[in-house]
């Protein structure tokens, strides 16, 4: 079930990751859905493949 990103998606979470303000970065584990959907857009990436990269980023920021 768990795999690794395939090259697309790891190069629309890039895209992504590159129009984030910085604040959204600092910020990245507290961002809510409609921030993540309106980056998603912005970037022209899968919303969902987004939501997911930046759910699990913030259980990991969590667990620290």
């Amino acid at each position: 079930m768990l795999a690794s990103p395939t090259a697309e998606e790891l190069e629309q979470l890039r895209r992504a990751v590159a129009i984030m303000t910085p604040d959204e970065k600092v910020k990245a584990a507290n961002l809510i859905d409609d921030q993540v959907r309106k980056i998603a857009d912005d970037a022209k990436v899968d919303p969902a493949l987004f939501a997911i990269f930046i759910n699990g980023y913030a259980l990991h920021v969590k667990r620290r």
